[in-house]
């Protein structure tokens, strides 16, 4: 299963390569994959250095949003970080 965290395109070159930045993480994907027009500010879904898909800022936002939580509830505990099961003890 691949797990795809939405991605904001920083910068596009003359190439159809973004800078996108994940999390805070910025690197380089190629814009190729996607039929429709990207900008600066879109938001994609990247995989292996392709953007896949672009998504609204909502959908993005949202998202973000989700990952957020889970990772608060693995630092929490109530997630257990290798299986994925929502620890109901506590």
């Amino acid at each position: 299963m691949c797990l795809s965290i939405p991605s904001k395109v920083v910068e596009i070159d003359e190439n159809n390569y973004a800078t996108v930045d994940t999390l805070g993480v910025k690197r380089q994907v190629t814009l190729d994959l996607i039929p429709e027009p990207v900008y600066v500010g879109d938001y994609v879904l990247i995989h292996v250095g392709f953007a896949m898909n672009k998504i609204s800022k909502e959908e993005a936002e949202e998202s973000l949003r989700i990952y957020d939580e889970i990772a608060k509830q693995m630092r929490e505990g109530e997630i257990d970080e290798d299986e994925g099961n929502v620890n109901y003890a506590t």
